[in-house]
């Protein structure tokens, strides 16, 4: 076999040390065989794995072979490579190979290692890598598992790791490590024996490195008495030795510093601890005193970890003990100074810690408890460091989690701020003020920390059998969210808890928001089986009648912000209502009512004034909504002075979409949902005034949208939309309304608009230019300094020397208030700059949460005639958004969300409206202002909307049917059949459907046509091909109107006649274009193209720039898509004229490819003649000198006699150059040289082709055409007048040309360019002699 090249990765030195019997036996294994050794070192986990199995199995097959010694071989030479990845993958493949064979002897292994790996003979660039293999080969022995059963083996491993433990520049401490792991196996009798070998008596080495005391404590822990006979009585903690203790430790904490692990000696000096019961003092002196007292991070990570490994040994009066000490402090401030990205972070570390403790112990709840407690009392200046959602929770035991429950609320109720582990950071004790270290600041933040963790608690409580702590904790909050204790009594169990500080107003807003987030985590999670326990009612419809209850008790418990009349009375009319609803409970529409009806009356505690309103709204709405039976008439609907309930709840919805409530809006979405089959005119307009830019960022806003963020207050604030200019009335409440008048699909015109937001741009940018110069101050300053006569003229320096002191300090001070004055005025312009971006957030916001309802609307009511009034609308914002840049998130939202709803779920819905009525014209209308407005964009992306927009409505137009048309396609159908228009039953269909449809072809036709002209002629249009393909695809019957204008700019300039004809191309390929078209119609079609195309062949060949050359290579693949078309449908067309033309321009093109070799043009010119049935004729080979001196000029021969080839270094050829070249006709002699020259052909004229006995049999299977018999378009070469073409001729196929049948293979020379001539030669050359034997 061939010889084989070992790795020098694995074998550095192979090849200088084998010998020569070595490498006969490397010669004998297979190639399968030496490439395991590679896969063993490569670095992917799998392969190599992989390659030491299958290294086992071949070994396995011929156990008696030379394998298994070269395979030991290799394995140790890879023991020392110079990768320190794969010296691991070595050692493990040789460990599982003395596993498997076990008779391989340990001390042989040991032996040929230490051969191998001599240091003195070693040089010194490999001596560290020859440390390492003694080292990894060791450890291959104690990993096979059979080092602690040879005991001969096992001492002469342990003399050779303490003699590697001296190399502690290159190896550090790891052949202590193996040697302490390796007698961690070992049995106690040969432990006993080995010992003294490997350990001192003197305890100062002992208490040198931690590898000595890992040593150390594992003889102390194994063979106790015989250590005490070997160093004595030894007392680790004694006064003398802990600081010894403390620095090994923090040497060991600087070992595993980029391992984030607990060093095995740490956690052994615990376990001894606690075995001779001196846990407080190595706790307190050597880990917080010592270890910790200066702030290492390293040492302080081995606190934290071995805090974490004793949290489940110690007592419960121990773990008290540990998390009141100075550690857990010190883990609260790396809790809070550890913000950074960058910065390492111990929580979720410690997170693993607490969660195995709580896990572990789950059958002794105090436990738990104390543990849980422990570690929510560190806090920082009363607020607790450990996140208010903390996963561990969910391995808390039902009675534990009920305790923390407790302790949580007797926390907030009456804090203990002694019972606290509280810290200051070094940054806050360095700000020294007051008012941070007051117990009132203290005790808000734990409660805000409290209340929120008592909500978050409720996503780890089972729902079916922790219901009664859910209750428990829903009662809380809303309790003392809402209301207030009068007099204790025990029928409410929260008025006998009493607050050992009052409760602030601060407090209770968290409170009343953290009761909301609840309300929505119980709606979302908790809705089967607690509805069933109680009478199948839902958790906000229980806590209503737990507020219900605590209003009736009104001489015990009082409400936060008290009732009056009026909003008493819509509490009682609300659960009337609810009761109304719960009988009829089984109808969707009732059940989303009720939850907003449930949602709005908690609200009535938050803020009863703007609820109170809303309740009697959506009352009033839902009275009316669930008592209709049918539909008003259009008179009387007209000739009411009250708006319809959908309008009103859609008003009311759009109020609860102002508030940033998540519950709030997943109840509008769901309400909306439900209500968007009623949806009028005036209320789809109602959400469009929110979302048109246009009256929303120039007028003053109609939305009033809160920030829960920012307000202390917290209420709600009503959101009413309103119109300006439309005309107003008062409701019964003494609000006011605006009705006005609203076309479903109103003409927009926006380039007003436009205008006004690109002045509003200029002015604003000129703003921030000059915001610094400012007129104004500069007057004032210049008075100032001419009163104070600081500004002189000519005789300045007389006026200095006139001012005096007083002056000096006068004019100070009034330049120090002017400054100041003008500092307010920066400032406030700020201020109100921030402002305005604020509520322009808050209102962008506020938008992206209506379109929800848009988004409900045409998911769930694709069919609804309103549709089609939403895509100008979006349409606005889309142009809006994408012209602002989307600079901030929430304008990207915007863009992203809107477009998602207009291309997904509107203009590609699978359904669409079907019932117009009269609004056909409006939307004609509205397809021309489309297309219009795509024309005269500036951006491609935004054009691919509005176009959109108007296939959609073209879709909406061809899928609704006219009465009069479905009338006069019935009396057509009637009274004619396809056969009698003597047309195909698809077409007849075809026409029938587009008949019947309420698109008006007159109307839309021009729109498109006028658009595909601006695209043809216009230079920088915003249209795109792929538009008007969709468009052509969707709609055929256009496509056939505007098949004129693309043919008629075939031949405009080149980029114009470039997008015409691709089109056209991609156009004609179209079946439903072919399904369109009659016959006659598509022949005539297809000639009209040929003509123009013809026409355009004219000058095939003279181009001389790239445009043109362009213009002449679509012209082409034109030509062949439309000859393909010709052949396929087997169409009569007269192909004359378009011959003659191509012939015509053939002797120009041949000019061209013989000087410049083939190209794209020649290969489409040929393909269509090839279609046309006229064969590419061969090229004739010539000889290379030939070519050489007619390609080179005389300035390449001046340059190629420099370093020229002699004449002696010249290869004699071995033929004649006086050979006859081959005949191009008849039989050739036998060639009676080694090489056969092939055949060489010149290439005859189109005219002068001879006719074959091929040809006559292809000739044969031509169609005829007008009764003519078919004709070669070539007469054979004996013939020099070419005979007459007919009128018309059929595409068929080609007949063959008249060369011999044997094939001539072109050359490489005749066909490349003159520079790769003489590298084509050699290769050929090359190729002839690997074939000769």
């Amino acid at each position: 076999m061939a010889e084989i090249k070992t790795p020098e990765s694995a074998e550095p030195k192979s090849r200088a040390g084998a010998t020569q019997g070595d490498r006969h036996g490397l010669l004998e294994h297979s190639r399968e065989f030496l490439d395991f050794f590679w896969d063993i070192g490569k670095p992917e986990q799998e392969t190599r794995l992989e390659a030491t199995e299958k290294l086992l199995e071949y070994l396995r097959a011929r156990p008696g072979g030379s394998e298994m010694k070269y395979a030991l071989k290799r394995l140790i030479i890879g023991l020392g490579v110079g990768r320190e990845a794969a010296r691991p993958c070595y050692s493990l493949a040789l460990a599982q190979l003395l596993q498997s064979f076990e008779d391989i002897p340990l001390c042989s292994i040991l032996q040929q290692i230490q051969e191998k790996y001599e240091l003195h003979k070693v040089k010194k660039a490999t001596l560290r890598n020859a440390l390492f293999a003694k080292l990894f080969g060791v450890l291959a022995l104690f990993q096979s598992g059979r080092l602690v059963k040879d005991q001969e083996a096992l001492m002469k491993s342990v003399k050779l790791l303490q003699t590697l433990a001296h190399h502690y520049n290159h190896l550090q401490g790891q052949p202590l490590k193996v040697l302490v792991d390796i007698l961690c196996e070992v049995p106690e009798a040969m432990f006993q024996e080995i010992l003294p070998k490997v350990l001192t008596a003197d305890m100062n080495v002992v208490l040198s490195s931690p590898q000595y005391l890992e040593l150390f404590l594992l003889a102390q822990r194994k063979v106790p008495k015989k250590l005490e006979k070997l160093t004595g009585p030894v007392d680790l903690f004694s006064a003398e030795n802990i600081p010894r203790l403390v620095t090994v430790l923090k040497m060991a904490a600087t070992s595993v510093k980029k391992e984030h692990k607990l060093p095995d000696v740490a956690l052994d000096l615990l376990h001894l601890a606690l075995k001779e019961d001196k846990f407080l003092l190595f706790w307190k002196e050597v880990v917080e005193q010592g270890v910790l007292k200066k702030h290492s991070w390293p040492a302080s990570y081995l606190c934290f970890r071995l805090l974490g490994k004793a949290l489940s040994l110690l007592s419960k009066e121990q773990l008290q003990m540990v998390m009141r000490g100075d550690l857990i402090r010190h883990f609260g401030e790396h809790m809070v100074t550890a913000k950074l990205p960058s910065q390492f972070k111990f929580a979720p570390e410690m997170s693993e810690y607490v969660g195995t403790f709580l896990e572990g112990c789950q059958d002794d709840p105090e436990r738990q408890l104390t543990m849980l407690v422990a570690f929510s009392s560190i806090t920082n200046q009363g607020l607790p460091v450990m996140p208010t959602f903390w996963r561990v929770t969910q391995f808390l035991s039902p009675d534990a989690l009920r305790g923390y429950v407790s302790w949580l609320r007797d926390m907030f109720l009456q804090p203990d701020l002694d019972s606290l582990v509280d810290f200051s950071t070094a940054k806050q004790k360095k700000t020294q003020d007051a008012s941070l270290n007051m117990p009132e600041r203290a005790v808000f933040r734990l409660r805000k920390w409290i209340i929120h963790r008592l909500v978050s608690t409720v996503d780890q409580l089972h729902v079916e059998k922790e219901e009664a702590s859910i209750e428990q904790v829903a009662r809380f909050c809303l309790f003392h969210a809402f209301f207030k204790t009068k007099k204790a009594t025990g029928q409410i169990p929260e008025t006998r808890q009493q607050f050992s500080f009052p409760m602030d107003d601060r407090t209770r807003d968290f409170v009343v928001n953290a009761f909301f987030s609840l309300l929505q985590n119980l709606s979302m999670r908790l809705k089967q089986a607690p509805d069933q326990a109680h009478g199948g009612r839902s958790w906000i419809y229980r806590l209503v009648q737990l507020a219900d209850m605590l209003l009736n008790h009104n001489r015990n418990v009082a409400t936060v912000t008290p009732f009056t009349a009026r909003q008493r009375q819509a509490w009682d009319q609300m659960l009337e209502t609810l009761k109304e609803l719960e009988a009829r409970s089984s109808e969707a529409k009732a059940t989303a009512f009720q939850h907003l009806l449930l949602l709005v009356g908690l609200y009535l505690f938050k803020s009863p004034t703007e609820s109170c309103d809303l309740l009697s709204d959506i009352q009033t709405c839902i009275k009316k909504s669930m008592g209709e039976k049918t539909r008003r008439s259009r008179a009387k609907a007209i000739n009411s002075q009250e708006p319809p309930w959908v309008e009103v709840m859609v008003e009311i919805l759009l109020a609860l979409l102002a508030q940033p409530s998540h519950l709030m809006r997943q109840v509008a979405r769901s309400v909306f949902a439900q209500i968007c089959s009623h949806l009028t005119p005036r209320a789809l307009q109602l959400i469009l005034d929110v979302l048109n830019p246009e009256t929303n960022q120039d007028e003053d806003d109609n939305v009033v949208v809160t920030d829960d963020s920012d307000s202390e207050e917290r209420q709600l604030k009503g959101a009413e939309v309103l119109s300006s200019g439309g005309q107003g009335r008062v409701d019964s409440h003494g609000r006011h309304v605006v009705v006005e008048r609203c076309d479903p699909f109103p003409p927009q015109d926006n380039k007003n608009s436009e205008s006004e937001e690109e002045s509003e741009e200029e002015e604003s940018e000129e703003e921030e230019r000059d915001g610094d110069v400012d007129p104004g101050f500069r007057q004032q300053l210049m008075a100032v300094l001419q009163a104070g006569k600081a500004l002189g003229g000519v005789d300045s320096e007389e006026d200095e020397e006139e001012l005096g002191d007083e002056a000096m300090m006068a004019l100070d001070q009034n330049l120090a208030s002017l400054f100041a004055e003008q500092k307010l005025r920066i400032q406030a312009r700020r201020d109100e700059k921030n402002k305005l971006q604020k509520e322009k957030a808050l209102r962008r916001d506020f938008q992206i949460r209506v379109l929800d309802l848009v988004e409900v609307l045409v998911t769930k009511q694709p069919e609804n005639p309103l549709i089609p009034g939403l895509l100008e609308p979006l349409l606005s914002i889309i142009r809006r958004t994408m012209r602002s840049g989307g600079g901030s998130k929430q304008e990207q939202d915007l863009l992203q969300k809107t477009a998602r709803i207009f291309m997904q779920d509107l203009c590609r819905a699978r359904h669409y409206c079907h019932s117009l009525g009269d609004q056909a014209e409006a939307l004609h209308a509205q397809v021309e202002r489309l297309v219009q407005r795509a024309s005269h964009q500036a951006d491609s992306s935004l054009a691919l909307y509005y176009f959109s927009a108007s296939l959609y409505l073209l879709r909406i137009l061809k899928g609704n049917t006219a009465k009069k048309c479905e009338q006069k396609s019935q009396r057509a159908g009637a009274g004619s059949k396809p056969q009698d228009l003597q047309v195909s039953p698809a077409h007849f269909s075809f026409h029938l459907v587009q008949a019947a449809s309420c698109l008006d072809l007159s109307l839309v036709t021009p729109v498109y046509s006028a658009a595909l002209s601006s695209f043809l002629t216009k230079r920088n249009s915003p249209l795109t091909i792929p538009m008007f393909l969709s468009l052509f695809s969707r709609h055929p019957v256009i496509c056939k109107s505007l098949l004129p204008i693309l043919i008629q700019h075939m031949s405009g300039p080149e980029r114009l006649h470039q997008q015409a004809i691709l089109l056209l191309q991609k156009t004609l390929a179209m079946q439903e274009l072919r399904l369109c078209c009659e016959e006659p119609e598509w022949v005539q079609l297809i000639g009209q193209v040929l003509a123009k195309v013809t026409k355009n062949l004219h000058t095939l060949g003279e181009a001389q720039s790239k445009p043109e050359h362009q213009k002449e290579l679509s012209s082409l693949e034109l030509l062949n898509c439309v000859l393909r078309t010709v052949t396929q449908r087997k169409l009569t067309l007269d192909l004359t004229v378009l011959l003659g033309t191509l012939q015509g321009v053939q002797q120009r093109l041949q000019q061209g490819e013989c000087s410049a070799g083939p190209s794209r043009l020649h290969d489409l010119y040929w393909q269509a003649m090839k279609m046309l049935g006229v064969e590419r004729p061969k090229l004739e080979k010539k000889n290379a000198k030939e070519v050489t001196n007619a390609t080179q000029s005389p300035i390449s021969m001046k340059r190629k006699k420099k370093g020229f080839l002699p004449e002696t270094k010249k290869r004699k050829k071995r033929k004649a150059e006086s050979a006859a070249p081959a005949a191009t006709g008849g039989d050739q002699p036998p060639s009676t040289g080694k090489k056969r020259k092939r055949a060489k052909s010149k290439s005859p004229a189109p005219d002068t082709l001879a006719k074959t006995p091929g040809l006559e049999k292809k000739s044969k299977t031509l169609p005829q055409v007008n009764g003519a018999p078919p004709v070669t378009p070539t007469e054979p070469t004996d013939k020099k007048q070419q005979k007459a073409l007919p009128k018309k001729g059929v595409l068929g196929k080609s007949p063959r040309s008249a060369l011999p049948r044997k094939k001539a293979r072109l050359s490489l020379i005749s066909r490349s360019p003159s520079l790769f001539r003489s590298g084509a030669k050699k290769k050929k050359v090359l190729r002839r002699k690997g074939r000769t034997p």
